[in-house]
């Protein structure tokens, strides 16, 4: 039973570490009790990408820093859950289907921009992006203040637990 994080770097503007952001998400998801073989996709895109999705899924304009699209619990002919047909040959059978729970797609460019803004270094800006993003996920909001109020606690708990800077000196994007 694993958590499986696939994690890309589709974009130039800054350097990624995705082993780095996969391991995280791993952390964070098995902490919030994800159990089972369960696929996420964590990708890294530039600012027209984003800013395509943003319109396309959210109808808003520009470029965002993250977003979050959840698999709802709805397997099975939609495909959304690929390994009910059995294993295949010379393979032991599956415990039970993979669960897709969606992908989060974070925008490095907006992201450093960000973290300029809020006065904190980049990989700390992505690891909060990282974290809320899984947190959305999980079906997290923050559509009025008591939600958000709940979802901020929960990403600093989160990244006081499993997350550690890049230490001084060190470039950014290197573990």
């Amino acid at each position: 039973m694993t958590i499986d994080v696939f994690a890309a770097d589709e974009q130039r503007a800054r350097p990624i570490d995705v082993a780095r952001w996969a391991d995280l998400a791993r952390r964070v998801l098995a902490a919030r009790g994800v159990k089972g073989e369960t696929e996420v996709s964590l990708l890294f895109v530039d600012e027209e990408t984003i800013a395509a999705l943003n319109q396309q899924f959210l109808g808003k304009t520009g470029p965002t820093d993250v977003l979050s699209f959840p698999i709802e619990d709805d397997p099975g002919p939609s495909g959304r859950s690929p390994d009910l047909g059995g294993s295949g040959p010379g393979t032991a059978p599956e415990e039970g289907p993979v669960s897709l729970l969606g992908d989060v797609v974070i925008c490095p460019a907006v992201a450093g921009r960000n973290a300029a803004e809020h006065e904190v270094p980049f990989e700390d800006e992505l690891a909060l992006l990282v974290v809320h993003g899984l947190l959305h996920l999980l079906g997290m909001d923050h559509e009025d203040d008591a939600q958000a109020e709940r979802m901020e606690a929960l990403e600093r708990e989160l990244l006081a637990r499993f997350y550690a800077p890049a230490a001084p000196g060190r470039p950014e994007g290197a573990r």
